[in-house]
């Protein structure tokens, strides 16, 4: 008998509710879903802000782009590289608790952003301050919650989770603008910072760390369910060992490389450098603004359809689709970029919107398949890691494009040439029904 199930024997199953109850009407775990989009939106918020103020910040300072995208890699990167641990520390010390000191971090990292003078303190602020705090808030929160309070819909619950993304962008980044065009950038940072404390309360208030904290079952539970043993572990170790034990498997090194591109390709050369780079064309920057926003509308669609056909779906079609898509829209990007919004570039918007971080729901069902429910939130850390570290290098790569060459052909070929290897990777990895590289990591 195995070590682990020596501790099964000592462990009591834990009945929610009396047998024969059924789930109510109004069930608490969509007041926790509700607080969570909007501290999803509250790091969208930031990010989708960045775009807007590179070339203000640069006017009043006099800084080259390579110094504002340096500023932008390290956010990133810092951003992607905290999610892991972010999961293993809500583990430990519970979400509710995380996510307020996250909201927290993240408004103290843009008020001190209004005050500085020099480079190396907007790459503190931004890359380190608003790094950790909108890391804590990643995806990777998202996707705890959704495995934690629901059983069923738990892909359409992740896909409007990663819809929070698009809804922070459509919601935040019109305004930002014009508010950076009249009343100055740092009204705009002042706007994000408030936001972000505004909902501290609320998440201490509405956020629960498990349906068992609050004497609920998660939505969709059979009567009579056992609520998982959630191991306390230092966070670090249980990080690592995430890490560890997971990069033995194919499949993860596949996952964790196609979400690299997949960072590439969206948050570190779109997210980053679309308003720039249509500015170079001749496209004013609250216009640009306002298309990167209809991005966001076509998104919410993507992503929250991307949910529901990963519960219907292999996922591997998914993303074989997904990437192979996005690859052919970048490559013709340099086509349709133009001194207008011409037909052609419309149909981007629309066509990339769709795709934009419809990849989540799928490469989140692919974790819990290979690596295991008591697995999957670690993992996906270390994934979604990956996907901000590509996003990261993107940013860099691109402004360096951008300063030496003078426009961002070489950085959207780039990109398009990715995706489809991204696609073609994706065959490799065997799903639903088959001998999963993986499977022997899916025990708790």
């Amino acid at each position: 008998m195995t070590t682990a199930e020596q501790s099964a024997e000592h462990v009591q199953p834990i009945q929610v509710g009396p047998p024969g109850a059924r789930t109510p009407r109004f069930h608490r775990a969509w007041a926790v879903a509700g607080i969570t989009f909007f501290a999803l939106i509250a790091t969208a918020a930031f990010r989708s802000s960045t775009g807007a103020l590179i070339e203000p910040i640069e006017l009043q300072f006099g800084w080259s782009r390579s110094t504002t995208s340096l500023a932008i890699t390290v956010n990133l990167v810092v951003y992607g590289l905290t999610a892991p641990f972010a999961a293993a520390l809500m583990e430990r010390f519970g979400i509710r608790r995380m996510v307020a000191m996250a909201l927290a971090l993240v408004a103290l990292g843009c008020l001190a952003t209004t005050v500085m003078a020099s480079s190396w303190q907007l790459v503190l602020a931004w890359g380190f301050a608003i790094g950790i705090g909108t890391g804590s808030m990643a995806l990777v929160f998202g996707a705890i919650l959704a495995e934690r309070w629901f059983v069923t819909n738990r892909g359409l619950v992740t896909g409007i989770f990663s819809a929070a993304s698009s809804t922070g962008q459509l919601v935040f980044l019109p305004p930002l603008a014009y508010l950076i065009n009249s009343h100055g950038w740092r009204t705009a940072v002042f706007v994000v910072a408030a936001f972000s404390l505004l909902l501290i309360p609320f998440v201490l208030w509405l956020l629960a760390d498990s349906p068992a904290s609050v004497g609920q079952v998660p939505y969709g539970a059979e009567p009579g369910w056992t609520p998982p043993v959630i191991p306390r572990r230092n966070p670090g170790r249980a990080a690592i060992a995430a890490l560890t034990e997971s990069s033995r498997s194919w499949p993860f090194w596949v996952l964790m490389g196609t979400f690299f591109i997949c960072g590439w390709s969206t948050n570190g050369l779109v997210g980053s450098h679309f308003i720039p780079a249509a500015h170079d064309h001749g496209i004013p920057p609250t216009t640009a603004a306002n298309l990167l926003a209809l991005i966001g509308v076509f998104d919410i669609i993507g992503v929250i359809g991307s949910g529901w056909l990963t519960d219907r779906v292999d996922p591997r079609n998914l993303l074989l689709a997904y990437y192979g898509l996005r690859g052919l829209s970048l490559l013709i990007m340099p086509s349709v970029l133009g001194p207008t919004v011409s037909p052609p570039l419309f149909l981007f918007i629309v066509f990339y919107g769709l795709d934009w971080v419809a990849t989540v729901p799928p490469t989140v069902a692919l974790c819990r398949e290979h690596f295991g429910p008591q697995r999957a939130g670690l993992v996906f850390g270390w994934v979604f890691a990956s996907h901000m570290v590509g996003a990261g290098l993107a940013a860099a790569f691109a402004g360096v494009i951008r300063q030496h060459t003078g426009d961002y052909r070489i950085a959207w070929l780039t990109a398009g040439m990715l995706c489809v290897l991204a696609a073609l990777s994706i065959f490799t990895i065997r799903g639903r029904g088959d001998h999963a590289v993986g499977t022997a990591l899916s025990a708790p």
